[in-house]
């Protein structure tokens, strides 16, 4: 599909500043107390000034010197930030302002550019059914801008989805412990094996990414439905209440099978939709866990 230059232009300088003057004004400090360095490293010794904490003191170089002396260490703050996106065909359907896929993408670059912030590098991974683009952790608003555009204008090769392949995939491609954000409607084949072991080895958050009309349905009469990756096609009386009733039951299910899942493996949950405001979410998540580790 052609496209614009200066439409694709003008849409990622408009989400740029969007996001920008979120990150700024409303989660200005939240990302990086939530989200901890690797450790502590040595910086150096230097000698013992009232305040300091005792238990600092390094009682070797105290016996050389005849005075008390202590160690200094400072956060080793940088972090790696992976989005994992979602970006099969089931993406593009949205029955109010935006698809998944736009969603995500705003999500996905307001969480970019909180990392970059916070002088965090931060890479890309775009999948279906394959891993179809992988940027590599960098910092900079220009790589930055360069995740947004592929996040909105990519276009893949496949239509389905595999989970369990771009997981595994990540785990092929980052050896140290990073922050990883994957962003799916979880329409995918069972990828509990390939979740727990990355929960195991990076600090692993799932965002599920919904719309309304996937649960509710209106009373419209005969409809059909066709599967985006598929391609498959139901019919369906919308106009049965007990059609309509069973159609947000299976949604319950499936929803609170997958929290279940998410939660056994200790993976944060952030549940997205296109109806609802996702700045409340972002917030509500960044509360909560900020809430856990000062607890």
């Amino acid at each position: 599909m052609t496209r614009d230059p200066k439409e694709i232009l003008k849409k990622i300088r408009r989400i740029e500043l969007k996001t920008r003057r979120l990150v700024n004004s409303v989660f200005a400090g939240q990302y990086h107390s939530v989200f901890k360095g690797r450790g502590m490293n040595f910086e150096e010794v230097r000698e013992y000034a009232p305040g300091d904490e005792i238990r600092s003191i390094d009682w070797n170089v105290t016996a050389r010197m005849n005075a008390p002396y202590i160690k200094k260490f400072t956060e080793e703050r940088e972090l790696t930030v992976l989005l994992v996106v979602d970006v099969s065909a089931s993406g593009v359907f949205g029955s109010v302002d935006l698809s998944k896929r736009e969603l995500a993408a705003e999500v996905a670059s307001i969480l970019a550019f909180s990392a970059i912030n916070n002088n965090d590098k931060v890479g890309l991974i775009l999948f279906t059914e394959e891993v179809e683009l992988f940027i590599p952790p960098r910092k900079g608003r220009l790589h930055t801008l360069r995740l947004i555009r592929e996040m909105l204008y990519f276009e893949p090769r496949k239509k389905g989805t595999n989970l369990a392949g771009a997981l595994d995939y990540l785990n092929r491609v980052t050896s140290r412990r990073a922050v990883v954000f994957l962003i799916s409607d979880f329409e995918a084949p069972d990828f509990t094996k390939a979740l727990t072991v990355t929960s195991r080895r990076h600090d692993l958050v799932s965002m599920p990414v919904g719309d309304p009309a996937e649960s509710q349905l209106p009373d419209v009469g005969i409809v059909a439905l066709e599967d985006a990756e598929t391609g498959a096609v139901v019919e369906i009386n919308t106009s049965s209440a007990s059609v309509r009733h069973g159609l947000a039951r299976a949604a319950e299910e499936r929803r609170t099978s997958m929290e279940r899942l998410f939660r056994s493996r200790g993976v944060d949950l952030v549940p997205l939709n296109t109806g609802e405001d996702h700045l409340l979410a972002l917030r509500a998540f960044f509360e909560t866990r900020e809430r856990r580790i000062t607890s």
